[in-house]
């Protein structure tokens, strides 16, 4: 796996992280009973950010190691994943 396609993993990777992890413990202003003039009541009053980034950093990192080896090594290949040729000579239409 070259560098560029590495990177490009773990970018993926983090991202799908960071977005399960956006709405986790995460309060409305409208619960808090602090409403900012001119958002929605369903504002986040305090979103964490930077912990929820680090946390999306850690979790990213765990995954990204194991499938990157996976993959370098040769333990998933694009044939492992590629059902329709399988199912007859590789064209799709």
């Amino acid at each position: 796996m070259s560098v560029v396609s590495a990177l490009v993993l773990y970018a993926v990777i983090w991202f799908l992280c960071l977005f399960v992890a956006l709405p986790m413990n995460i309060r409305s202003q409208e619960e808090e009973g602090d409403v900012a003039p001119g958002t929605p009541a369903s504002a986040p009053s305090n979103p964490k950010l930077k912990v929820k980034a680090k946390w999306a950093t850690i979790s990213a990192a765990l995954i990204w190691i194991p499938l990157s080896l996976a993959i370098e090594f040769r333990l998933i290949t694009i044939e492992d994943i590629d059902y329709f040729s399988r199912w007859g000579d590789g064209r799709y239409g």
